[in-house]
């Protein structure tokens, strides 16, 4: 007699992260995580995420009006031979139930990871209890994981201290469990002094080269990548540059290794929530619009150009860059391409916040040429909205890219993406010129001040063919970029796992 799908049991999945959408927030990462949680719960899983009680999660939970449920239970673990203890509190949110831990030693700061001057000094301590004290918090709650989901080197700690922590290594709680750790950033490594190996319990023989050490450090993603069941990354093309030295930041030798058996290193693309970022429904920006109505997108441009302060005519087309500020996202050629940029005809809108060098080259930048120029450093959401609405290209200069969702919610706004060809923007957005029929943006490859206006020259002759240029806005609008297909390649490699 068949199973009912109703008696079926649900997959466990125990999501460990440093950020979430909509409770914490630096980058992509906390997107992703609150997309892909929901999306997963929504495939039958029953998805547990385990995040820091930040004081910025306090302040957003209050901004949303949701209520936490503190739990009785405390939980502690032991970092350098003394007894760390936090306090669990729940919520369950659209489908998936989230924990917070609460320490105000190390969470109750303005901060997430760093403030301008750098990354906290004692990032390892932090990010090492978030990674106890989630294993911790799954016992309390009495919640077996079949799958344990980290992200990033913040979460390193947990497929290290399972396999080679005393106590834990032989815990019977996680015997069945399966670790997958995804690299969202591989330039983030966690790399500190050896002394953290005894300050959590791993033992000093690891301290090889075939182990955790590189380059003199303790490399906690390397050590994420040798000790997980499976390491995925963000997109297709990553997974293979990274196998290489131009994009591996030191750890193209090991992905190589651990990649040596089939699919035990794979690229998933990331994907954006279609619901939230939709110019059908979204409320921020100037007039909504749709893939079959077109024409409201110029009256976004234009009301966009006015509150800036830019020329409204539509022969200087809006080429906006919204990104972190960081060397990452190729900001430093942007700025060395600006006059030529202006001599194309572009007027340009730059939104974002990051590296405080960069902040202060901005703000000098933007008195020097007020005229075509528009910048905003932390914008506002609805500003970002109405940018991404209103602008005729988005620019993506990057010097890597894992993933990039920016080009993604760009399409969605019927905004054409000029990117370099490198990450998951080679597995997003098709040449025009190479392409005309599936073609949806503009790609150069060099990261160079020729390479990059070479494309924009390309992009501007085709925007000033207005027909070709329609047609080029509702193909990019019908681009399907959500989580519908990752999702499930994302439940797919669990159950793989597990058979």
């Amino acid at each position: 007699m068949a199973t009912s799908n109703a008696n079926k049991t649900k997959l466990k999945v125990l999501f460990v992260v440093s950020e979430m959408e909509p409770f914490a927030k630096v980058g992509g990462l906390a997107n992703v995580i609150g997309t892909l949680s929901r999306r997963l719960a929504g495939l039958d899983c029953d998805v547990r995420v385990v995040l820091p009680y930040y004081k910025e999660v306090k302040k957003n939970l209050r901004n949303l009006k949701l209520r936490v449920k503190k739990l009785e239970k405390r939980i502690s673990t032991s970092i350098d031979w003394l007894v760390e203890e936090g306090e669990l509190y729940e919520l369950k949110y659209k489908g998936v139930r989230v924990y917070f831990i609460e320490n105000d030693k190390y969470f109750g700061r303005d901060q997430i990871y760093a403030t301008p001057k750098g990354e906290f000094e004692d990032n390892d301590l932090r990010f090492g209890f978030l990674s106890l004290g989630a294993l911790e918090t799954a016992k309390v709650v009495n919640f077996k994981p079949d799958i344990i989901h980290c992200h990033d080197w913040q979460t390193a700690f947990i497929p290290i201290c399972l396999k080679w922590r005393k106590h834990l290594k032989d815990d019977d709680f996680f015997s069945n469990s399966k670790i997958v750790f995804t690299i969202h950033n591989i330039s983030y490594q966690g790399q500190f002094d050896k002394v953290i190996m005894d300050k959590f319990g791993i033992p000093g023989f690891l301290f090889t080269s075939q182990g955790l050490e590189l380059y003199g450090k303790a490399n906690l993603l390397k050590g994420a990548i040798l000790y997980s069941n499976l390491v995925t990354t963000v997109s297709p093309t990553f997974a293979e540059e990274i196998k290489k030295r131009e994009y591996g930041h030191g750890l193209d030798a090991v992905l190589k290794w651990v990649s040596r058996k089939s699919n035990n290193l794979q690229g998933i693309l990331d994907g954006i929530d279609y619901d939230l970022w939709n110019p059908e429904t979204d409320k921020s920006i100037y007039s909504k619009f749709n893939s079959k109505e077109i024409a409201s997108k110029s009256t976004n441009t234009l009301k966009l150009k006015k509150e800036l302060g830019l020329n409204e005519s539509e022969e200087f087309p809006l080429l906006c860059f919204v990104s972190k500020l960081t060397e990452q996202k190729g900001l430093d050629l942007l700025l060395n391409s600006l006059p030529q940029i202006f001599d194309l005809g572009y007027q340009v809108v730059i939104l974002g916040s990051g590296e405080g060098h960069f902040e202060q080259i901005l703000r000098r930048v933007n008195r020097k040429f007020r005229k075509n120029l528009s910048i905003a450093i932390k914008p506002s959401e609805d500003l970002e909205r109405k940018v991404y609405a209103g602008s005729d290209m988005l620019l993506m200069p990057s010097r890597f890219e894992p993933c990039g969702l920016s080009q993604m919610i760009a399409l969605r706004y019927g905004t054409i993406p000029v990117v370099r060809g490198t990450g998951g923007l080679l597995d997003t957005v098709v040449d025009y010129n190479q392409d005309k029929k599936n073609g949806n943006g503009f790609i150069f490859h060099e990261f160079s001040k020729v390479s990059l206006l070479d494309a924009l020259i390309r992009a501007i002759s085709v925007y000033e063919d207005k027909k070709a240029w329609s047609k080029l806005i509702t193909k990019a609008m019908k681009e399907d970029f959500s989580w519908k297909k990752s999702g499930t390649e994302y439940k797919e490699i669990y159950q793989k796992l597990l058979t």
